[in-house]
């Protein structure tokens, strides 16, 4: 054990503070193509207003995701595809404002669900009526 590994508690949380504060206020992008207007952005590809992704590609306005492609306004995503307006989902494809969803495909308003497909505010639908359903709302709701 070297003399800088022993250090007191009270070192310790100064230390672990400044290495937080720094990560946080990092604004470069490492190894990113083309992308557009990003911040803190690691191994990504075309993305753009985006901050703190890492290998993500094609994403638009998100936020703390990593290995995503081509989500829209979406936080803290692990995984997905697809996904817009989404947050904390992981593996996940073609969610449309859903939050905490694990390995789901083509949900719409959607919370907490794993391992589901064509919900729409965590109720199942068949294909069809799925996706008659969520045309309609995008309609309504102005999407």
């Amino acid at each position: 054990m070297t003399e800088d590994a022993l250090f007191s508690a009270r070192e310790f949380e100064r230390r672990f503070r400044a290495l937080a504060l720094g990560a946080a206020s990092s604004r470069a992008n490492e190894g990113c193509v083309e992308c557009a207007r990003c911040e803190g952005c690691s191994g990504c590809t075309f993305c753009q207003d985006s901050a703190r992704l890492v290998r993500c590609h094609f994403c638009v306005r998100c936020e703390s995701c990593t290995d995503s492609l081509h989500c829209r306004g979406s936080r803290h995503l692990i995984g997905c595809q697809h996904c817009t307006d989404c947050e904390d989902c992981t593996q996940s494809s073609y969610l449309v404002r859903c939050v905490s969803l694990t390995s789901c495909q083509y949900c719409f308003g959607c919370v907490g669900l794993s391992g589901k497909d064509f919900h729409v505010l965590n109720e199942p639908y068949d294909r069809k009526a799925y996706f008659a359903l969520t045309a309609r709302l995008s309609r309504e709701l102005g999407w």
